[in-house]
């Protein structure tokens, strides 16, 4: 069960190590798992809510989306998610130094497709699932360069995956007329919800909290190479509050000994988890306020990342102008489920 405490915001990006996978033996990505996924367009265009069995119309069309950056633990909890509820393309984009070439989900084998394959393996997912979302929890090492991808066959995406460079994403789609993407660092719908809050307090209020100092202190897995995405967006709320605080000053904790006597975090949530913990002080010492989110497990951002899927394949039914969406787009659109 995935169980949030929620005081504050957080980070949802859980990392996996990302690029591409291995050559099948008909062309870069084996044909066979490709035409699997392709015989489903016979079907009867409905797709299944996670809720009670339900089968919800979208349009006339399945979705169908591609998940990279499994066999890393948000990717793969995504891939579950999309599972239940969409159809998961049987291909993904991986890293160069992963030890493995396929992995199974619900019943579905995955070709993990390397880096060095990815762009033909994108084209011939392009070719074989009409409409196709490419969902990325890949590295930032690697982020960029799906993007650019995504971007020239035409493959609307969700990207999740921080610390790349996000400008240069945004000019990768925005050069793409009728690309669409879902561009954030959190897809957990609460926690952006709480994030929402906060900016409109800065804007609403600002130089409220002048004066004050903070400590911040954010717990993730071990892999995450990264600050958090999350915790960046609400130092900057407070940055316009009046505090003076520089994300180079957030103390990341990725020792699990600390994590479990420090921070808290159950020995089960380890390998999948984001804690933050916002302290601000005023300057006399009196006053202390404190923002904390704790969220054990990865199911939230993954069932909100499908959400985004679901928005952004609507959003291009109907043909808007707008190219580049995040999270709160979707919350004010009020088609999360």
């Amino acid at each position: 069960m995935n169980m949030v405490d929620l005081v504050g915001f957080v980070n949802g990006s859980g990392l996996a190590a990302v690029g591409d996978g291995r050559r099948g033996r008909h062309g870069c990505c084996d044909r066979r798992r490709l035409d699997a996924g392709a015989k489903d367009l016979t079907r009867p265009a409905t797709v299944r809510t996670r809720r009670l069995g339900v089968r919800m119309s979208m349009g006339d069309e399945l979705i169908y989306i591609m998940v990279n950056g499994m066999p890393g633990g948000m990717a793969t909890e995504t891939a579950e998610a999309v599972a239940r509820r969409h159809t998961l393309v049987p291909v993904g984009l991986t890293g160069a130094d992963t030890g493995v070439t396929s992995t199974e989900i619900m019943g579905t084998s995955v070709e993990l497709v390397r880096p060095d394959e990815r762009d033909q393996a994108l084209k011939e997912v392009k070719e074989k699932y009409p409409g196709v979302v490419a969902i990325d929890f890949t590295h930032p090492t690697a982020v960029n360069g799906n993007v650019e991808l995504y971007a020239k066959y035409g493959i609307d995406s969700i990207i999740g995956t921080t610390g790349g460079d996000e400008q240069a994403m945004r000019e990768a789609v925005m050069g793409s007329p009728g690309v669409y993407s879902v561009i954030a660092p959190n897809m957990g719908k609460q926690i952006v919800a709480f994030q929402a809050m906060m900016k409109s307090i800065s804007t609403d209020f600002p130089g409220c909290l002048s004066g004050y100092t903070m400590n911040v202190v954010e717990s993730h897995q071990s892999t995450k190479a990264d600050t958090s995405g999350t915790a960046k967006a609400v130092i900057n709320s407070f940055n316009d509050m009046g505090v003076d605080f520089s994300v180079d000053d957030v103390e990341k904790v990725r020792t699990e000994d600390v994590q479990l006597d420090r921070m808290g975090v159950p020995m089960k949530y380890l390998k999948g988890h984001a804690y933050h913990t916002y302290t601000l002080t005023s300057p006399d010492g009196t006053v202390t306020l404190e923002f904390k989110h704790n969220v054990r497990g990865r199911l939230v951002y993954a069932e909100g990342t499908v959400d985004a899927a679901e928005f952004l394949v609507e959003k291009r039914a109907l043909g808007v102008d707008q190219q580049i969406f995040n999270m709160i787009d979707i919350l004010r659109s009020g088609k999360m489920q």
